[in-house]
């Protein structure tokens, strides 16, 4: 009898009207806070310095344009129906709240391959393996299968410290052989686990196995470093089952603001934040000069590295804490080709090609597959080797995508169209890729912005233990939301916004 709840309903008791709450930035966060403090009955302002939503849950498409500080602005030039996510691409199947604002706000999804054991390994250097591009299968395999022989010769010859009875040995070994596709000597050898030099198939062709990579050689190539090995399938957030947004993250985006258009004030850039006696102040510039806001209090979900450099009267503390909590830099370019090369001769759909160079990461897309068009991530790469690439101009990081990657798809250079490439570390009103704490600063600086400095509260993916997801900034908008209601509820006065 009783009425069943959704998952993550947010059903907070009390009514916030008359109060109004601005908030600063329309990324996902402070959208989700209007869009809950809507539901709670309170007037909300949204101050976006940008002429779009979203934050860095962006999707590039043709016509999106990008402004870097030290660069002019740039437009993209794709086909329509194209698109790569310059943010985040992708959801683990165990945020909740994410998948609940998806169905809430009825955003459709579909499976994101994020694990393909047939996309490619490719290390530069001098090894004998080096400079060569092995399917991530073969590595993994032989890997596995080595790893597995050497601790079942261990057992077998009383290697290890451990007591175990002489039943609890042979039930190990058998585990490894399974594992690593030991024979019955306790040997690895090749088998189709690794895949296949010439496919199996009808009449005489069983297939053929190759040898597999020798383990010396392996080492010596450098692929049992962690630029490799400790990726995807080891990582909590990044286990399959993952998902994306049909038609590109930014459709999340895009349902957030259909809930709160009325609230959002675009091309307004923040340049005081104030608290005074009773309220806030903020003071923003936009096309036609620059205005006062006045209001009950304020969320704040600026990026830690634009914050700083907004004027306010914040306490010491809650002052330092936004200077020292470090960001990541990051970028990604997006290329477009004209055939859909790494599906039609390679096999690749979706996935990940990882690398020991500059481009670190080359992500196929996880849509429309079959097409006859689509879009590379050329490369995703993090701090000292972001700061090299976005260092370049758009062209030179365009030409260091296509040397890079052609080392791997020669493809490069007959089926190129055109690129688009984001440093987010270099974006205005970013300034960075996502929150970076270190052990002192998740003890010292992280708690200091969890609560709020008199009538200004901080929301984002920077205050959870979720940081550069999607997540964090609706897990944080959620606690914030809360608290300040909490406290609303608590019977505090109202102040009329200014305008």
């Amino acid at each position: 009898m009783l009425k069943p709840a959704p998952a993550h309903a947010f059903n907070l008791e009390g009514d916030g009207k008359g109060k109004h709450i601005i908030i600063l930035g329309a990324g996902l966060a402070g959208m989700t806070c209007a869009y809950e403090l809507n539901k709670l009955g309170y007037q909300c302002t949204i101050l976006e310095a940008r002429h779009r939503t979203g934050g860095r849950c962006w999707s590039i498409r043709n016509g999106a344009t990008n402004q870097e500080i030290d660069k002019p602005a740039v437009i993209a030039k794709f086909d329509d129906g194209l698109y790569f996510n310059a943010g985040p691409s992708r959801i683990p199947h165990h945020h909740e709240l994410t998948l609940h604002y998806c169905k809430e706000l009825g955003v459709p999804i579909q499976v994101y391959n994020n694990v393909n054991e047939g996309a490619y390994y490719f290390a530069e250097g001098k090894g004998p393996l080096s400079n060569k591009k092995i399917r991530v299968r073969e590595i993994h395999n032989d890997i596995r299968g080595y790893m597995t022989e050497m601790l079942a010769k261990s057992i077998d010859h009383g290697g290890l410290d451990s007591a175990m009875t002489k039943e609890d040995g042979e039930k190990i070994i058998a585990y490894l052989q399974a594992e690593g596709g030991l024979d019955i000597d306790k040997l690895y050898k090749a088998s189709a686990r690794r895949g296949y030099t010439e496919s199996p198939g009808a009449g005489d062709r069983p297939g053929k196995i190759a040898e597999p990579h020798k383990l010396a050689d392996i080492l010596h190539s450098g692929l049992m470093d962690p630029d490799f090995y400790n990726v995807a399938e080891y990582t909590y957030e990044l286990q399959m089952t993952m998902f994306q947004a049909v038609g590109g993250m930014d459709q999340i985006a895009r349902a957030l603001e259909k809930k709160v258009a009325p609230s959002v004030k675009m091309g307004a850039e923040v340049t005081s934040i104030n608290n005074l006696a009773e309220g806030v102040k903020i003071t923003y510039k936009d096309a036609t000069g620059v205005h006062e806001l006045s209001g009950d209090m304020c969320i704040c979900t600026l990026p830690l590295p634009v914050l700083s450099n907004v004027n306010n009267n914040f306490s010491g503390d809650v002052s330092r804490a936004i200077d020292y909590i470090s960001y990541i830099q990051t970028g990604k370019i997006g290329l477009q080709f004209k055939r859909r090369f790494w599906e039609e001769d390679e096999h690749i759909y979706g996935g990940i090609t990882h690398t020991n160079n500059d481009l670190t990461q080359i992500f196929y897309p996880s849509y429309d597959y079959l097409g006859k068009k689509g879009i590379l991530i050329g490369y995703y790469n993090f701090n000292e080797k972001a700061q090299k690439i976005g260092a370049l101009g758009y062209a030179d990081r365009e030409k260091f995508a296509l040397e890079k990657g052609r080392l791997i798809h020669p493809q490069y250079d007959k089926e190129f169209e055109g690129s688009f490439s984001v440093s987010w570390h270099k974006t205005k009103y970013n300034l960075g890729g996502w929150a970076v704490y270190s052990t002192e600063t998740r003890k010292t600086q992280y708690p200091v912005l969890l609560k709020p400095d008199k009538h200004v509260y901080f929301a984002g993916e920077h205050l959870t233990y979720l940081n550069a997801w999607m997540a964090g900034a609706f897990e944080s908008a959620r606690s914030t939301v809360a608290a300040l209601h909490a406290r609303v509820t608590e019977g505090r006065a109202s102040y009329p916004a200014v305008k």
